[in-house]
C-alpha cells in the first residue's frame, strides 16, 4: 500500500491552517487507490473529523500533534440515516470509520481533542467521541496518546477483531463523561498494555440499551484485558450499565488500578435485559478506592425518578426479557488498599439475584476517609453512604467467598440480605465489630458452620 505524507497534498502542519478538507482530500485519494498510510509527520495539524476508509493505516510519527478544530462545524453529525438503526446520533468522532475494514491508527504522535471547547455543555450527549468506529472489522489503535477528549475517548460498536495496545488516554479527573476505552457490542477486542486516566470510567465493557435497535443485537463478548494501568475516573474496569445485548466470555487480568472510586463495576437495571456472565478476574492491584468490588442491580442513571418502581421497586418483580442477568463470575488474586467506603457491594434484584458469583483470595484494607467524608459504593437511590464497613450481599444466591482477609473499621466483616446458599472460607478479619450478619437468609455457611 502506498503511503501518504499529508505534507506534499496540501497539508499544514504550522498549527494554525484548519486542515479539515485536506485532510479529507488525501484520504480520498488512498481510497480511489484501495487504501494505504495517512501518514503525519512531526508538527501540529488542525483538523475537525477525519473519516477513514477499508485498509487505511493513520500512521502518527513522534512529535506530530493533531489538534481538534474549535469550529464545531467541523464534525458533522452521524444520524439514524447514516447508519441504520443507530439512535444514538451524534457529533462524528474526531477519527472515525463506518462500515470499513482493516483501520488502524498508530505511531507515538498525540491527538488532543480540546474537549475543553465542548465541557460546559456537560449534558450535550452529541459531544464527540476521539475515535469510533462503526459496524467494522479488524480495527488497530496501538502506541499513540489521546487527550482531552469532548467525551467517551475510544468507542467501537458493533465490530470485530479489536486490538488495542500501548495507547495512553489522558483527560482531566473533573471533565464530563470522558469514559476512556469503551467497546460496545463489539467481539474479539483484546486490550492490553494501556494507561487510562480520565474524568469517567476507564474501561467499560456494554451492549447497547432497550433503546438502542442497532447495538443491542450484537452481544459484547470475547474480550481480553491486560497489563493494563486505570487512574482516577469513576471505575477502573466496568461492565454495563448498556448491556441489553448481553456481555460474556471476558477475561481481566493484571492490572493495576490508582483513584477509580470503583475498581471493578458492574452496573445494570430492570428493563435494561441482558445478561452477565461468565466473567474471569484476576490478579488485580488497587489502591485509593472507595469500593474495590460493586455489582449493582439498581443502576439510577438513565431513571427518571427514584419513585419510579417498576425500575426501582425492592419487591419481587415478574420475569420477563427486560429482567438482567448477572451470574458466573469469578474474581481471584485482588489486594485493595486505602479503600474507604466499602470492602465490597454485591446487590442484585429480587427477582435476578446476583448467581454463582466466586471470590477468592481477596485482601482489602479499609482506611478512614478525609474529613470522615462518607461515600456511597453504588449508584443507587436508596443506598446510604457508608464509610469503612466490609462485605454487603443482597439478593444474591450461590455466593462463594474463600480465603477473603478484611481490615474494617465499622459494623460486620461480611453482612448478608435476603440471599441464600452463601458460603463463607477462610475469612480472615481486622477490627469492626463481628465476623458476619445475616438477616433473612437461608442456607449461609461461615466456615463449615451454618450461621443463617
Amino acid at each position: 500500500m502506498a503511503l501518504y505524507d499529508v505534507t506534499r497534498y496540501g497539508v499544514y502542519n504550522d498549527g494554525v491552517t484548519n486542515n479539515t478538507k485536506a485532510i479529507a482530500d488525501v484520504i480520498a485519494l488512498a481510497a480511489s487507490n484501495g487504501g494505504g498510510t495517512i501518514y503525519f509527520p512531526a508538527g501540529t495539524y488542525i483538523s475537525g473529523s477525519i473519516e477513514l476508509k477499508s485498509n487505511m493505516t493513520l500512521y502518527l510519527e513522534s512529535g506530530a500533534l493533531i489538534l481538534g478544530s474549535e469550529d464545531k462545524a467541523d464534525y458533522p453529525m452521524i444520524t439514524k440515516e447514516i447508519v441504520e438503526g443507530y439512535t444514538r446520533e451524534g457529533h462524528a468522532a474526531m477519527i472515525y470509520a463506518i462500515n470499513a475494514e482493516n483501520v488502524t491508527i498508530e505511531g507515538r504522535g498525540t491527538i488532543d481533542g480540546r474537549g475543553y471547547n465542548w465541557w460546559p455543555d456537560k449534558e450535550n450527549e452529541h459531544r464527540p467521541r476521539m475515535f469510533q468506529t462503526i459496524l467494522c472489522d479488524n480495527v488497530r489503535l496501538a502506541g499513540i496518546t489521546i487527550k482531552n477528549s469532548p467525551m467517551w475517548t475510544v468507542h467501537p460498536i458493533c465490530c470485530r477483531n479489536v486490538t488495542i495496545d500501548g495507547i495512553t488516554i489522558r483527560n482531566p479527573w473533573d471533565s464530563p463523561n470522558t469514559d476512556g476505552i469503551n467497546p460496545e457490542s463489539c467481539s474479539g477486542v483484546h486490550i492490553s498494555n494501556c494507561t487510562v486516566d480520565v474524568g469517567d470510567d476507564c474501561l467499560t465493557l456494554k451492549s447497547g440499551t432497550e433503546d438502542d435497535l442497532l447495538q443491542k443485537q450484537y452481544p459484547c463478548e470475547n474480550i481480553v484485558v491486560t497489563n493494563c494501568t486505570m487512574l482516577n475516573g469513576h471505575g477502573g474496569v466496568v461492565i454495563g450499565s448498556e448491556m441489553s445485548g448481553g456481555v460474556k466470555n471476558v477475561t481481566i487480568s493484571n492490572c493495576v488500578f490508582n483513584g477509580t472510586d470503583r475498581g471493578i463495576r458492574i452496573k445494570t437495571r430492570r428493563k435494561r435485559g441482558g445478561c452477565v456472565e461468565d466473567i474471569l478476574i484476576n490478579n488485580i492491584m488497587m489502591t485509593n478506592v472507595f469500593a474495590p468490588i460493586t455489582v449493582n442491580g439498581y443502576y439510577q442513571c438513565g431513571g427518571t425518578s427514584p419513585d419510579d418502581m417498576s425500575l426501582f421497586s425492592l419487591e419481587k418483580l415478574p420475569v420477563s426479557d427486560d429482567t438482567p442477568v448477572m451470574k458466573n463470575i469469578i474474581i481471584s488474586n485482588v489486594r485493595a488498599t486505602k479503600a474507604t467506603a466499602s470492602a465490597g457491594y454485591i446487590y442484585g434484584i429480587p427477582e435476578s439475584p446476583v448467581e454463582g458469583l466466586r471470590i477468592s483470595n481477596y485482601s482489602v484494607e479499609m482506611v478512614p476517609a478525609e474529613d470522615d467524608i462518607k461515600d456511597k459504593p453504588i449508584m443507587a437511590w436508596h443506598i446510604k453512604k457508608t464509610a469503612g464497613t466490609g462485605l454487603y450481599c443482597c439478593f444474591c444466591k450461590d455466593i462463594v467467598f474463600d480465603n477473603v482477609s478484611i481490615k474494617v473499621l465499622n459494623g460486620p466483616a461480611v453482612r448478608i440480605e435476603k440471599s441464600e446458599n452463601i458460603r463463607l472460607t477462610g475469612i480472615s478479619v481486622t477490627g469492626g465489630d463481628s465476623v458476619s450478619e445475616t438477616v433473612e437468609c437461608s442456607n449461609i455457611m461461615l466456615n463449615n458452620e451454618k450461621i443463617g
